[in-house]
């Protein structure tokens, strides 16, 4: 096992970084621009063939040139890419694009969708693409971000999906038809992370536009799911959601999952609920005693908490950025050097990788250009600014740039041992895996912002303070501005307060009624968190950590 030494030099001037003992490598802020800009021209390349050859279909198959629907019919790499263009100073090609989805997309069709991709992918992009809007030099309507067209489609998707949590514990059907309801005869089996993954879209839907009733819906299906667990503590990986019955005993931190953790720990960043991070630190302390060995995580069986699978799972890659975002960067760097190492071995990760046999195992020997890996460099990076996750970084991209590229886009590696190619380029490759390689090597962007400055937006309610940075990512890696919600929230309490004012007439009644009101919410927050304005999420990295280690170390 190699070891990774750290040389403290000066970022601006030359990072040098050295894996085990012999290969040393150094990065200039000039050789840094130009892996951004490979990023950039990566990213073009997929998107430009995107339009020429798919749209308006889901999704391109670069091999043949052309599109195909897979999660809904909805232009879906269209919508997932939106932010990215922002992100990467493409304001005019962003105000193209938003109106081209209001104009083309109704989600009123006849058609059967997953519930979890559309939630992660269709209605977190509108939120976020949303929220990037006034940036990206949109027309504004009044009352923004309370209000927006990219908001009220992504509210009428979500209302669209509202029917698969019609069930008796709350946990939604995996598929649902946006026109009817939840097809007939729907299995009630679905996994446990398509379960538990609502609490940022759904609350972030719920603080922008004042309806509780998303934001309750999420967090009711994860207490079900929490509260199902086996006697030892941990989840499995289906489960029927009208019984309860676990139907896949197996249980890890990877597929099928994987976004439940990580909306504990983001869930409760954005909303300032600190039961959810509560909820993590009891079962970080489970997966510490039942499946990690050696700074890797191994499957088990969830009742009785044996090893059943010493494998590691490409989605997996993604804990130690979340580990980043609660201060273990440590114990994180130390998980990520093993993933680095499959990378290294095989030019990318497959699916599944026998941790014994040091093998791809068959039939999950593909890498369908997962940004899992990219994703917790990056987390890491902007924590510690260790200069090793730069040469993590280049060795993925040029990876992605040398063997997944063809002249119609980037294309999914059917199996990593060979390189051989297979036809699909999912929409999540110019949402998450160039995304956080661009953003790893673009170090003043805007989403980095520690919080030293920030943009005054004047709303019907008074002034609020966006773009300030603690922006929290949904599992696509779509951004929310965390103060975008309280603005929101702060403004519907306040005209809750004015319309109530108005109907009332005598003092007395007056000041009774604002004295039950604030007593209530004080109750409120005492149950279901932290408001706001205590929201440890708005902090800069270093004072993230001192505020959660004061308050929220288990």
């Amino acid at each position: 096992m190699a070891y990774l030494l750290q040389l403290a030099l000066p970022v601006k001037i030359l990072l040098t970084v050295c894996v085990g003992l012999v290969v040393c490598a150094t990065f200039t802020d000039n050789e840094i621009l130009q892996y951004r800009e490979r990023v950039r021209a990566m990213f073009y390349h997929g998107y430009e063939n995107y339009l020429n050859n798919a749209f308006p279909y889901d999704e391109l198959r670069p091999l043949t040139c052309d599109g195909v629907d897979s999660w809904g019919s909805y232009s879906l790499t269209l919508i997932d890419a939106l932010d990215t263009l922002a992100i990467m100073g493409n304001y005019s090609e962003f105000r193209r694009v938003s109106k081209l989805l209001g104009n083309h997309l109704d989600f009123s069709e006849d058609i059967n969708v997953s519930v979890f991709e559309t939630n992660i992918r269709v209605i977190g992009g509108l939120l976020s693409a949303h929220l990037l809007s006034q940036r990206a030099g949109e027309d504004l309507e009044p009352g923004w971000p309370c209000v927006g067209p990219l908001l009220a489609m992504a509210e009428k998707v979500a209302r669209r999906i509202l029917p698969a949590f019609n069930t008796p514990t709350g946990m939604p059907y995996g598929t649902v038809n946006l026109a009817h309801g939840v097809p007939a005869g729907e299995t009630p089996v679905t996994c446990t992370a398509c379960v538990g993954t609502y609490a940022i879209e759904f609350g972030t839907l719920s603080r922008l536009t004042g309806d509780p009733v998303f934001e309750q819906t999420a967090l009711r299906a994860l207490t079900a799911i929490w509260k199902s667990r086996s006697d030892i503590g941990l989840f499995g990986n289906h489960i029927d959601v009208l019984t309860r019955k676990w139907t896949a005993l197996d249980s890890g931190i990877g597929a099928g999952v994987d976004s439940l953790l990580e909306y504990l720990v983001k869930g409760s960043l954005l909303l300032g609920n600190t039961k959810l991070l509560d909820m993590f630190w009891e079962y970080e302390n489970l997966t510490k005693q039942f499946m990690k060995r050696d700074d890797w995580y191994m499957w088990v069986n969830m009742k009785k908490g044996q090893i059943t699978m010493p494998v590691f799972q490409s989605l997996e890659a993604y804990w130690p950025g979340l580990q980043s975002l609660l201060g273990k960067t440590d114990e994180a760097m130390r998980t990520l050097h093993n993933y680095h190492q499959v990378w290294r071995q095989l030019g990318f990760t497959p699916e599944f990788f026998n941790i014994v046999t040091n093998k791809a195992i068959d039939k999950r020997e593909g890498y369908p250009l997962r940004p899992e890996l990219i994703e917790s460099v990056m987390y890491l990076y902007q924590a510690t600014k260790d200069p090793y996750l730069l040469e993590v970084g280049r060795d993925i991209l040029t990876s992605i740039e040398t063997s997944a590229w063809t002249p119609c886009g980037y294309t999914s590696v059917k199996d990593v041992r060979n390189h051989k190619l297979d036809n699909r380029m999912e929409s999540f490759f110019l949402s998450e895996t160039t995304k956080y390689l661009y953003l790893l090597f673009d170090q003043d962007n805007f989403l980095h912002n520690n919080g030293n400055h920030g943009d005054v937006i004047k709303t019907p309610h008074g002034e609020c303070v966006l773009n300030a940075g603690g922006y929290i990512f949904n599992t696509e890696a779509h951004p929310i501005d965390v103060a975008a919600l309280d603005c929101c929230h702060r403004a519907k309490d306040v005209n809750v307060l004015e319309t109530m004012l108005k109907a009332l007439h005598g003092r007395r009644e007056k000041f009774e009624f604002v004295t039950d009101y604030l007593e209530k919410k004080a109750v409120h927050w005492s149950s279901e968190g932290l408001p706001e304005v205590a929201n440890c999420s708005v902090k800069s990295f270093g004072s993230r950590w001192s505020l959660m280690g004061e308050m929220m170390d288990p």
